[in-house]
């Protein structure tokens, strides 16, 4: 994300009469088990933190294959170990874009002390980590003064400047892929730049790879930690939260919906048109960024989440919450969440040459931006009938 960006109107209220989406969209997307337990503000909250426990240890579980797989081509750089490491980091993402739907609050990913802004913020100025094309020194790695440690990672992470990002998942991509330089593919790191007297400096390229990643899963397992059941944890005190913690809820998912996935990641690199204004631009992952963060807010709206066994998670929901006061709404909701992840999903990669003015892509990108934008309005709605009134966003 772009950090202290997220607009503080993104979940101001609408009187839009808005239109429900076909019946295709409407079953596009899965519906929470029926369960005779009582659907209210506590037990929606309640699921809600299994929901979050389960895609934050599953997307845990992705970074640790993806720090199995480095370690492996790091010990011996190859071709074919540089592209197993690719494979398990486009893994591991599927699972935590899933979590951005638990942000924008104050809660543990994104309070004051949240490791957020070290794990997956964005523009990456790649120059601030490595070598780029025209400036062979430039970069902590080949700043020889510079000490590779996590703690010194943590320290440098945007260090004089918003996109001076030393950590987290793009700084991981950047040196897995390297510069993206192509228009119709991702960036192509040659595994020789990690192999001694085929690169300067190869010997700290690995370090920071390998200490990048391990500050991944460092962060990682402290968010599992902070949702972890039976605990005196932030868990614990979200599940006593009652309506305050469904607030909090709906603002994630308007905040993600409006400000930051719609705004932020799709409608600045639509009007640019530039693919350093997209999120994931060394892999070319941007397309399933999008797909995932959509599927998130579904996750979340609907209380289903399908693990990474392939078991379906289910339990009270928003959706349940606000049907038994406007099925109505719920309804339309639901379709037109449905319909978000269904548009995202016809966006065609790489995302940067979707945007471009004239490209086939582009309609369903600006499609997808208006489903979002759509829904963060029925979010408000269905806020007011639930009985929350106050929507301020927390600056993350």
């Amino acid at each position: 994300m772009k950090l202290h960006s997220v607009a503080a109107a993104v979940l101001a209220a609408s009187t839009l009469t808005l239109a429900g989406l076909p019946a295709h969209a409407q079953s596009a997307q899965p519906v929470a088990s029926a369960s005779s337990a009582k659907v209210d503000h506590a037990s929606v909250a309640r699921h809600y933190a299994d929901v979050v426990y389960a895609n934050y240890t599953d997307t845990l579980a992705g970074a640790k294959s993806l720090q199995t797989a480095i370690d492996g081509f790091l010990a011996s750089p190859s071709a074919e170990g540089l592209e197993k490491a690719r494979q398990a980091w486009r893994n591991a993402r599927e699972f935590y874009g899933q979590t951005e739907a638990f942000r924008f609050y104050g809660g543990p990913i994104d309070d004051e002390n949240g490791p957020e802004g070290q794990i997956n913020a964005w523009p990456l100025d790649e120059a601030y980590v490595d070598a780029v094309e025209g400036k062979p020194k430039s970069g902590l790695i080949n700043d020889t003064k510079f000490k590779i440690t996590k703690a010194n990672l943590t320290k440098f992470n945007e260090r004089g400047g918003e996109e001076n990002i030393s950590a987290g998942w793009h700084a991981i991509e950047f040196l897995l892929w390297g510069q993206d330089l192509s228009e119709t593919g991702p960036g192509n790191r040659s595994f020789e730049d990690f192999v001694d007297g085929k690169a300067p400096n190869a010997d700290r390229r690995r370090q920071y790879l390998s200490e990048a990643t391990a500050l991944l899963v460092d962060d990682l397992s402290g968010l599992v930690d902070a949702w972890a059941p039976g605990q005196k944890n932030y868990r614990a005190k979200f599940e006593k939260g009652g309506k305050e913690s469904v607030r909090k809820m709906i603002v994630g998912l308007g905040s993600l919906s409006r400000g930051e996935l719609s705004g932020e990641r799709m409608e600045v690199a639509l009007n640019s048109q530039d693919q350093e204004d997209e999120h994931s631009c060394f892999s070319d992952n941007t397309h399933r960024d999008v797909v995932t963060n959509a599927k998130g807010i579904q996750n979340v709206w609907t209380g289903s989440y399908t693990r990474a066994d392939g078991s379906t998670l289910t339990g009270p929901s928003l959706q349940g919450l606000v049907a038994a006061k406007d099925a109505a709404l719920a309804e339309k909701l639901t379709a037109q969440i449905a319909g978000s992840v269904q548009s995202a999903e016809s966006i065609p990669a790489p995302f940067d040459r979707a945007i471009v003015q004239g490209s086939a892509g582009r309609p369903a990108v600006e499609k997808t931006i208006a489903s979002l934008v759509q829904q963060s309005k029925l979010l408000v709605q269905s806020a007011g009938a639930v009985g929350i009134a106050k929507l301020t966003l927390v600056e993350p």
